[in-house]
């Protein structure tokens, strides 16, 4: 008798990891959770998942041929339970195998007022039990498929040559200008210079300014953690605590940086694919409205990505002859109805939008030959709109200057940044990508609250 993982068991049987213990008639133990107890005269089957794969286990027994449990008809729904039984292989049934249970050990009762019961919950009603919705469908696959994504993030960059660097959480500037920030603090008079760190602190919004230095050392390096924005926002797209993916690359222009968001993208949807393929398919059939989830994202990773000016993009949304919410002009910040208009209708696939009035991007953009412009890019994409965003950094030192002088930016508090524009600079790229941006579009979610274990939204801290 050996104990076993469900996942160990579904490898077995489907070949992809042969295990003599996983055979036909061997004696198993697993333990897990009973997602279902039905029964009929003295024959049960309980649906078990140990959350090691997406997939349960079926169990059957004979209520009166369990040796060292009576009542096992009267175990609940959420109950943790260990089963020992012997390993019937299924071929052609729903479920490849299932347990004939000889022993079933009771680890954990529940209580009866469980929330989860045999029925399907709305989102909103799972919000308020973070504690236990990961043991829905549901968040099982959504969760699962964060955990591939992240890991697919690390596994590319690790193969493309990038170093992995650690930017603090703690910083004192707010990166992006916008000063939409959580104060650091530990006094509450706002007498900053007498605080913790002798100035104004707050929690980061970017890594991107603290990493740039690494990559004028490193060549490619990127930074993957948490950041926070104190943006009093509750749509379904905003979050107060989010991670983000930032890579930095020198030697790079814009045509470099795009060329790197393309190949890390594809690689990550293929990676989650070939990898959560039952997950996937619960999210195509129950959590993606048109059921087309798989499709988008096979025809991404198929996709040569297409790009076209910010300007080339105004004259197409002005020629559309569509009535847009926000009225269309060269200059404005472009809003997800027009970016979706430009990938769906004029593009039909992914598009990078390029070369951006420089009123609307932040300081280190480099500037273009126009004056006007500058070397930023937008990835698109159908459904969602925006989902990467990234630039080649402004590497003149007299330019970044005068940028920062009119913005009204100190220049004494980022004089270590202009640093690296006087000993040694370069030109160098990066982009940024929110992951739970990014795993809304991979999972077909429509909230960022359900992509994070536990959402950090206005006047929401109760977990």
């Amino acid at each position: 008798m050996q104990k076993l993982l469900v996942d160990e068991i579904y490898k077995s049987v489907r070949g992809v990891t042969p295990n003599t213990a996983a055979s036909d008639g061997a004696e198993v133990t697993i333990s897990g959770w009973i997602r279902t107890n039905r029964s009929n005269n003295n024959i049960g089957f309980i649906s078990l998942n140990d959350g090691s794969c997406f997939n349960c286990c079926q169990v059957i027994y004979e209520s009166n041929k369990i040796d060292n449990y009576t009542d096992i008809t009267k175990l609940l729904t959420g109950c943790s339970i260990e089963v020992t039984g012997k390993l019937v292989m299924t071929p052609g049934a729903q479920q490849p195998f299932e347990i004939n249970a000889s022993s079933v050990v009771l680890l954990g009762s529940c209580d009866a007022d469980y929330p989860l019961q045999k029925k399907r919950h709305s989102l909103e009603f799972l919000r308020e039990i973070p504690h236990l919705r990961p043991r829905t469908n549901t968040f099982m696959a959504v969760f699962k498929v964060r955990s591939l994504v992240s890991q697919a993030i690390h596994e590319f960059f690790h193969d493309e040559g990038f170093t992995y660097i650690h930017t603090p959480l703690i910083t004192g500037n707010d990166a992006e200008g916008a000063g939409e920030t959580f104060t650091v603090t530990t006094r509450d008079d706002g007498k900053y210079e007498e605080d913790f760190f002798g100035k104004h602190a707050c929690l980061t919004v970017s890594g991107q300014l603290h990493v740039e230095p690494f990559a004028l050392a490193f060549g490619k390096v990127y930074t993957f953690g948490p950041t926070f924005r104190a943006e009093n926002s509750n749509t379904a797209f905003h979050a107060s605590e989010f991670w983000m993916i930032e890579p930095e690359l020198a030697f790079a222009d814009l045509k470099d940086d795009m060329a790197c968001m393309e190949k890390m993208l594809k690689f990550v949807i293929k990676s989650v694919l070939d990898n959560a393929p039952d997950e996937m398919k619960f999210l195509n059939d129950f959590v993606c409205e048109k059921h087309d989830l798989i499709d988008k994202l096979t025809k991404v990773v198929n996709s040569d990505f297409r790009a076209i000016t910010y300007t080339e993009a105004i004259d197409y949304l002005l020629k559309s002859g569509r009535d847009f919410e926000y009225p269309v002009e060269w200059g404005i910040d472009l809003k997800s109805e027009h970016e979706r208009y430009i990938c769906e209708q004029v593009v039909g696939g992914p598009t990078f939008l390029i070369d951006y009035p420089k009123e609307i991007k932040a300081f280190y953009m480099r500037v273009n030959d126009d004056g006007k412009t500058v070397a930023a890019c937008d990835l698109l994409v159908p459904g969602v709109g925006e989902l990467i965003g990234g630039s080649q950094r402004e590497e003149r030192c007299d330019v970044l200057v005068n940028k920062m002088q009119e913005l009204g930016i100190p220049q004494e508090d980022l004089q270590w940044y202009l640093d690296l524009r006087r000993f040694g600079g370069v030109k160098h790229s990066g982009f940024g990508l929110g992951l739970e941006r990014l795993l809304m579009y991979v999972t077909g979610v429509s909230n960022i609250r359900d992509v994070l274990p536990y959402a950090r939204t206005p006047r929401n801290l109760k977990f």
